[in-house]
Order: structure tokens, then C-alpha cells, then sequence
């Protein structure tokens, strides 16, 4: 029962904070899979947020410093913290066996991406990799653990390109051409991803309307998603 209810905290705190890709874990119908990919998502949210709430690069490296004894204390079997986010990944990483490299990965991510406005292009492909290329890897191991879930990497590449064209403090030019090519290749490697691990890639689905620069509206996202999930297209 506790479980459950730290389930919705997060849940509501990714469909506040993460609108699209909350949208996009409707489509995981098994309930404690998709909490375990809230988990990833909420753990991917705090990373960023170590940027956008420290007064300068070094605070926010101590605040990324922390996540990592957070990983310690989960990898080591030693009591955890008391913080929903960490508690909900610890959840997720005995439930489902996942391994620390790729969760260190993400913060390395977020670290190269510490004091650099703009970022130029190439650092942007590193963080849109090692961040959000590595969260979408996670949560399709999360939802099948029998099928290679590296096919879901470039679609977490594009989802993170597409998010540093909203920021207005990128280069939004520089990082069309990136993006179209990370688009290219999530539609080839979709066919190897299985019906249940598909839902890891529909962030790229909306990716798309970023690269078109376009905002529509959440309805027009929701049958976007509706049309992919239902056709295996991204």
C-alpha cells in the first residue's frame, strides 16, 4: 500500500513537471512497470533540476554529487535517504535488476552540461546520449527485460535534442540537422523494439513537432501518440 501511494506521488509529480512524457507512460499498461519508469523519469527531472535551482556550477555539481551517494547507498544495501525520488528509483532498481553504470552515466550526462550557455553542438549530442538516450534504454529494459532495449537509446537522444530547442537559451538552428538525424535512426531501430518496450520510445513521437516548430495543443500530442503506439511508427 505504501508503495502504491509513493506510485502516485511520482506520477503526479512527472504529469506536473514532464507533461509529455507522463502523456507517453499511459501507454504502459502494467502498473508497476510503469511506476518503475516514473521512477526513471523523476530521477532524470532532480538531474536537471540540479542546474536550474543552484546559484552557480560548482552548487550544482554538489547537488549531482549527492544523487551519487544516493546510488551508493542503493547499490550498497545501506539505509536510504529519506526522499520519494530516491526512494521510488531504489524501488525500480530491485524490481527490476537494473545496473548503476547507465544511472552514473546520466549524471555524467548533466555534469558535462554544467556552465555551458549556449551548448554548443557537439556537447549536445553527448548529453542528449549519455541523459536522456540512457533514461529511455532504462525504461525499456524496465518493460521487457528479455528483449535488447539499446533500439531505444536513439529515440532518448532525439527527445533530448528536442528538449534544448525549447530552451530558449540554445541554439535552436545548430540542433535541427542533429535532431533529424536521431529521428532517422529511432524510426529504423523502432522495428526491434517489442510492443511492450515501445512506450520508451514514444517521447520521440513528439520530438517531431519540436523539429517542425510547432506547439500543439496536449489533444493533437494524445493522437500523435495514439497513431504511433497503434502503428509502430515514430
Amino acid at each position: 500500500m505504501a508503495d502504491a501511494r509513493a506510485g502516485d506521488d511520482l506520477d503526479q509529480l512527472i504529469r506536473r513537471v514532464d507533461p509529455d512524457r507522463w502523456l507517453c507512460t499511459r501507454f504502459i499498461g502494467d502498473v508497476a512497470a510503469r511506476a518503475d519508469v516514473l521512477a526513471l523519469y523523476a530521477y532524470d527531472y532532480e538531474l536537471g533540476r540540479a542546474q536550474k535551482v543552484a546559484s552557480n556550477s560548482l552548487v550544482a555539481e554538489m547537488r549531482l554529487a549527492w544523487w551519487n551517494e544516493a546510488l551508493d547507498e542503493i547499490f550498497d544495501g545501506r539505509p536510504m535517504r529519506r526522499h520519494p525520488v530516491a526512494e521510488g528509483l531504489a524501488r525500480a532498481v530491485r524490481r527490476r535488476a537494473l545496473p548503476r553504470q547507465p544511472l552514473e552515466a546520466m549524471i555524467d550526462g548533466h555534469i558535462e552540461l554544467l556552465g555551458q550557455t549556449p551548448v554548443d553542438e557537439a556537447a549536445a549530442e553527448r548529453w542528449a546520449s549519455l541523459a536522456q538516450g540512457t533514461a529511455a534504454e532504462l525504461a525499456a529494459k524496465v518493460l521487457d527485460p528479455d528483449r535488447p532495449s539499446a533500439p531505444a537509446a536513439s529515440a532518448g537522444k532525439a527527445w533530448g535534442l528536442a528538449l534544448l530547442m525549447r530552451s530558449a537559451s540554445h541554439d535552436r538552428a545548430s540542433l535541427s540537422e542533429p535532431l533529424r538525424q536521431a529521428l532517422s535512426e529511432t524510426r529504423s531501430n523502432a522495428r526491434a523494439l517489442s510492443v511492450q518496450a515501445f512506450p520508451a520510445a514514444l517521447p520521440a513521437r513528439l520530438a517531431r513537432f519540436d523539429l517542425a516548430g510547432v506547439s500543439p495543443p496536449a489533444w493533437r500530442k494524445q493522437l500523435s501518440l495514439v497513431f504511433s503506439a497503434a502503428t509502430g511508427l515514430l
